[in-house]
């Protein structure tokens, strides 16, 4: 049954969910200066739900704590292959065991290299070894020198390594320790949570390339003033990490928004309404979803001043003549079968949400509408949905945008023809 349109104002800022909440990771510590980064990625993994068990390796002690570990983790850290705590000497059995992922962070040269030969000379190359492969997945989060990492002997390591089954995490390119500038820099501890989160999401939509437009338009009046519409981007910007973390090959085409690009998700960067139009339709038979949250400006000034106007103690308003703005959705919908990708819009309304959603959906041509009350959500992390198709409608209650991004993408697997790509 669908909801009354007042039903969707009610929902109240939530808390994000726990996102690795039942999951116990083994948080691997080779020889590194990156090892202060392993501090705060256990303070982010429990935070996110995870129970973190900390193996050192012994260089990895010179760099940082095993007590600071502990500390952060509340369990006790395990280094030593003949640990007496293990109750059958055996912490490399009982660690691989328990565990629903090992993520090696700082994964050194060394470390790799002794990975790619098999070797297990310390508890954790030998508890990576031992490890269950078809259960317990194992993540690299390289972090070394730009040269260590450019070097072939490493490539070749690395190479090996994820030819064995290995998923690496990065690496980023950025300032180094050394004072050198290049790849090889450790991912930092919120991406590589985010990375983690992301390797257990289903991959509904592998193999598939998804089309994402978010944000406002901006249609410049002057040069310092403009028509825009209120919107965050939140939530196109979210379908877009979902999108990814379900496998999709992502673009994302973004109006003038202040939020950070989602990993492994391309990013271009527009203005107006006709630079999104512009930027859209040699993409949209490219891909095999189109997802079009954007809150695209429906009309723009006839002709923008090309100076500042003036007040200039007049009384009357300037009169601004207005032309419409090229209607996206409906010509990416309006592509010949075999260029048009699947369609979904989105439709923010002030009023008679489902009335106008049914109306939306039928005059873009789109299978699927997602609506909402737009004033009620603009700028928050939180949102009520409700699903209008040619069946009807349906209800996604109040939750984080993430978590609605999730179950959306769910239902454009569920949804999508079997042409789609």
């Amino acid at each position: 049954m669908a909801p009354a349109p007042e039903a969707l104002l009610e929902s109240r800022p939530m808390s994000p969910p726990l996102e690795l909440q039942g999951k116990h990771i083994v948080l691997g510590l080779s020889g590194g200066i990156a090892c202060y980064k392993a501090a705060e990625l256990t303070r982010e993994l429990v935070k996110a739900g995870a129970s973190v068990q900390v193996v050192m390796t012994e260089s990895a002690a010179q760099f940082i704590t095993p007590v600071t570990m502990q500390a952060l983790s509340n369990r006790p850290v395990f280094s030593d292959p003949w640990d007496a705590r293990a109750p059958n000497n055996m912490a490399h059995i009982n660690l691989s065991r328990e565990a629903d992922a090992v993520l090696v962070a700082p994964a050194s040269a060394d470390f790799i290299a002794r990975l790619a030969s098999g070797r297990a000379d310390d508890l954790l190359g030998l508890l990576c070894l031992a490890r269950p492969i078809e259960r317990c997945p194992l993540l690299l989060a390289p972090a070394m020198n730009r040269e260590m990492w450019a070097h072939p002997a490493t490539q070749r390591n690395v190479a090996q390594v994820v030819a064995d089954g290995g998923v690496l995490f990065g690496p980023a390119a950025g300032d180094q320790a050394c004072g050198e500038v290049g790849d090889g820099r450790m991912l930092e501890a919120a991406e590589l949570r985010d990375e983690l989160i992301a390797f257990f999401q289903p991959k509904l939509l592998a193999g598939r390339r998804v089309l994402v437009t978010a944000g406002p338009t901006f249609e410049a009046i002057d040069p310092v003033r403009g028509i825009s519409n209120h919107s965050s981007g939140k939530m196109g910007f979210a379908i877009a990490r979902a999108a990814a973390e379900a496998g999709a090959e992502v673009t994302l085409v973004a109006g003038p928004v202040q939020l950070p690009t989602p990993r492994q998700v391309r990013r271009i960067d527009v203005v107006s309404a006709q630079q999104m139009f512009d930027a859209v339709m040699p993409l949209a038979p490219l891909h095999g979803i189109f997802v079009a949250t954007a809150a695209v400006a429906d009309w723009r000034p006839a002709q923008a001043g090309t100076r500042k106007i003036k007040k200039d103690g007049q009384a009357a308003a300037p009169a601004i003549a207005l032309t419409e703005n090229p209607d996206i959705l409906a010509a990416v919908a309006a592509l010949p079968a075999a260029q048009r990708p699947w369609c979904v819009g989105f439709a923010a309304e002030t009023h008679d949400l489902l009335t106008h959603a049914r109306a939306k959906r039928v005059r873009k041509g789109v299978p699927l509408i997602v609506g909402n009350l737009g004033p009620a959500t603009f700028g928050r992390d939180d949102n009520s949905l409700v699903l209008v198709d040619a069946d009807g409608e349906r209800e996604l209650p109040a939750a984080d945008k993430l978590t609605l991004a999730r179950a959306l993408v769910a239902e454009f697997a569920r949804r999508l023809p079997s042409s789609a790509t």
